[in-house]
């Protein structure tokens, strides 16, 4: 039987895989990646190749899901590796993986690594406590403009919670979800503007982890006109009330830049 290991890259390059990371991809018989849930910067799978001197092959989600390639390498190999950006259990898919590894008779370790879920908010400057449920807002189309996402926000804020919104991407299209096109699709799903006033505050944290990255903090209108650069951005929907520190820590990012 097979071992496969759960290994999160973070969220910046390969320099942010631990010591212990490093050793289980050189101990790897054949090593996978996954960038659906998160990219990696550009050049870090090559320079991953070319650091192991193997192939490290890239799965798209549908491949992960069925979960056929890995249970394959785990039957004729001793350890596999699956790499994902970010930490690997953050995502239910990995969880359900790892569960069919069991079944099938295969043990596993964990690498965890950095993870948005947290990461944004310590950048910001956010009591990682006062967080109700995580929303993930999806690019709309045709027939599919769910309000969910919304109601959400609506209810975390109803309790006094800031809320964590993961913006949807599509790697394989090319497609990234930019934080002034979600605000603009949340005010659209709020015509009264009942969950997210005009002058409310929202924040935008933008490649966290990476050297470039970048915060603001302003209101809902204000920072829907805005352009945040690259991807990968995330917002945070702060509860009604903040406490004294996280304000003095948002004023870091506070929109318009004060002089």
């Amino acid at each position: 039987m097979g071992e496969l290991a759960f290994i999160g890259l973070g969220l910046g390059d390969e320099r942010g895989l631990s010591a212990r990371a490093w050793e289980a991809l050189r101990a790897a018989d054949e090593v996978f990646a996954e960038e659906y849930t998160a990219t990696a910067p550009a050049g870090t799978l090559d320079r991953l190749r070319a650091e192991l001197r193997r192939p490290v092959e890239v799965l798209d989600r549908p491949l992960v899901e069925s979960e056929t390639p890995l249970l394959g390498a785990l039957a004729r190999s001793p350890r596999v590796a699956l790499i994902v950006v970010g930490d690997p259990f953050a995502a239910t898919t990995h969880v359900a993986l790892r569960l069919a590894a069991e079944r099938a008779g295969h043990s596993w370790t964990y690498l965890p690594n950095a993870s948005i879920l947290t990461a944004a908010a310590g950048w910001l400057g956010f009591i990682h406590y006062r967080f109700g449920r995580t929303v993930s807002l999806p690019f709309p189309s045709p027939g599919f403009e769910p309000r969910s996402p919304l109601e959400q926000i609506g209810a975390n804020r109803e309790r006094d919670l800031h809320t964590l919104v993961l913006l949807d991407l599509r790697p394989d299209e090319g497609r990234y979800l930019t934080a002034s096109e979600a605000l603009r699709i949340l005010r659209e799903r709020d015509p009264d503007r009942r969950v997210l006033p005009p002058t409310a505050d929202v924040a935008v944290a933008a490649r966290v982890g990476r050297p470039d990255a970048a915060g603001w903090f302003g209101s809902v209108d204000e920072l829907a006109r805005l352009e945040f650069g690259p991807p990968l951005h995330a917002l945070v929907v702060p509860a009604r009330e903040l406490h004294f520190e996280e304000s003095a820590a948002l004023e870091r990012y506070r929109w318009p830049r004060r002089v």
